[in-house]
């Protein structure tokens, strides 16, 4: 099923869905150098340098054969602005999403906005669409729940597993 996944611009409201390329390292090192964003996932923002080297293993895909990695950077349809990404990575028939939104973009909807455009997009594609949220993180657990997920009491390295409903 992985070999129907092709990334593509997904419009959103506001947003724009952009897939993701090395090009944009630059730009995105200044969207999530806050230490802030890293409360709850650990680590430390990366240089323009690091964001390079990720986003090309990124752009050259999954090593594991039936993975498909799927990255987009999120774009301000009115400023033409980065302030953030989404990704999926799809197995089967299922895909994991994860998103960031710089610290100065976020409380304006834009994660949840980006969430319910990356998962309309997913749901034809995929039966089961998943995240993994911190307990402690109210405003991840409001984006998952606007995309739809609901929780399912499973905890996973600390993180509870969100899930589509099945349908």
């Amino acid at each position: 099923m992985t070999d129907d996944i092709a990334v593509e611009v997904i419009a959103a409201e506001r947003l724009e869905l952009v897939p993701l390329e090395v090009a944009h390292a630059e730009e995105m090192a200044g969207v999530l150098g806050d230490p802030a964003l890293h409360v709850f996932t650990g680590g430390e923002p990366e240089s323009p340098e690091e964001l390079r080297a990720r986003y090309a293993r990124w752009e050259a895909g999954a090593p594991e054969p039936g993975t498909t990695w799927c990255n987009w950077v999120l774009r301000e349809r009115d400023g033409g602005r980065l302030v953030g990404t989404v990704q999926a990575t799809v197995t089967g028939a299922g895909a994991e999403v994860a998103w960031v939104v710089g610290t100065a973009w976020q409380g304006r909807g834009y994660a949840g906005e980006a969430a319910r455009a990356l998962v309309g997009w997913l749901r034809p594609r995929v039966r089961t669409v998943v995240a993994h949220v911190h307990p402690g993180h109210a405003a991840s657990a409001a984006v998952a729940r606007s995309a739809g997920l609901v929780p399912t009491g499973e905890v996973h390295d600390g993180e509870v597993r969100w899930e589509s409903p099945a349908g």
